[in-house]
């Protein structure tokens, strides 16, 4: 089994942080050598080990932020 590469280019932020220190941050990464894409998941606080998450473009990021404000809207 081959390992993952992945080289953090950007840290945008931390959205919430665990008890256990766990933080879910949105970051730019790069996989495996590739053109780097928003990423949005869970890492340990040592940053060594990583949680399931998700990795969008910046068109499905864009897509998001629209949905997420017309979500708003409707509670509103």
């Amino acid at each position: 089994m081959s390992s993952i590469q992945y080289e953090i280019v950007n840290r945008v932020g931390i959205l919430s942080e665990s008890p256990k220190g766990w933080q879910k941050q949105l970051n730019i990464i790069s996989w495996n050598g590739r053109e780097p894409k928003y990423d949005l998941r869970d890492w340990a606080p040592d940053g060594e080990k990583m949680g399931k998450g998700i990795t969008l473009s910046l068109d499905d990021l864009k897509a998001l932020k629209k949905m997420l404000s017309h979500m708003e809207e409707l509670q509103e």
